[in-house]
């Protein structure tokens, strides 16, 4: 099984003379097939560790591993999605998801097949030739998770990727990650700020606190396994567990706040 891992991880800011400890001594990994969440308060290191994982941000010390080897910089075995969908806009929704397959020189007919599987996947196969100004932001995020999966990664890193979109849309996007999941066997690192998506979403929930980044706490949430097993999102997240876990978790999460 896929693993990526930082391993003794030390990064520090530096601003003239100041040093100031970002995280020192961190460990963490996700599974292919798992789904990792980081809750946290704000400013307490959960995109720095993404970017981290993304090969954005280099360690001053330790290592970022897949698989036991050395990874230095980006790569597509690893897909970030943003809160900002960032897809090109003078390019349609196919043109947007096949980018990546182009870039890495997948022919042509190949690239139609695997766009096409991917539109469909995320539910947008009606809207392949729209140009993006006309989808909404919910359908954006869909079709940012069509690109990034496109490129047949084995990790998919989420930085709060349904932070802007209402209540409604954001639960249809929970829905559709968690059949992503189940349905491609990609491993998640995702970010978020809600206690109820953190709970749902994760195999494996890091609670942080910082500066410097710490780990408060790791928990296994059953819910995302719940899921796979045949229950809905609206109808875990009315469990009584759900609820229970849910408030525990908040006042975890006002301790560090």
């Amino acid at each position: 099984m896929s693993q990526l891992q930082i391993i003794k991880g030390q990064l520090t800011f530096t601003h003239g003379d100041v040093q100031r400890p970002i995280f020192d001594k961190m460990t963490m990994s996700i599974n292919k097939g798992g789904s990792v969440v980081l809750l946290g308060p704000s400013g307490c290191g959960k995109s720095t560790l993404l970017n981290v994982f993304a090969g954005f941000q280099p360690l001053d010390q330790g290592q970022v591993t897949l698989n036991n080897q050395c990874l230095s910089g980006p790569s597509g075995q690893r897909a970030v999605v943003f809160q900002d969908d960032a897809l090109l806009p003078w390019l349609n929704a196919e043109h947007n998801v096949e980018i990546g397959l182009k870039i890495q020189g997948v022919p042509k007919a190949q690239r139609q097949k695997i766009t096409n599987d991917y539109l469909e996947l995320v539910g947008l196969a009606a809207h392949a030739k729209q140009p993006i100004q006309r989808l909404s932001g919910g359908q954006r995020q869909r079709l940012g998770l069509a690109r990034a999966l496109a490129i047949n990664p084995d990790f998919l890193l989420l930085d709060e990727p349904f932070g802007a979109l209402d209540a409604l849309t954001r639960e249809k996007m929970q829905a559709l990650l968690l059949t992503i999941w189940k349905e491609t066997g990609v491993g998640f690192l995702l970010i978020t700020h809600s206690v109820d998506e953190a709970l749902l979403l994760a195999t494996d929930l890091y609670l942080l606190q910082g500066p410097p980044t710490q780990i408060m706490t790791h928990q296994q949430p059953p819910f995302a396994r719940r899921f796979l097993d045949g229950e809905t999102v609206r109808s875990l997240k009315s469990d009584s567990r759900f609820t229970h876990d849910r408030q525990s978790l908040l006042d975890q999460l006002l301790e560090v706040a």
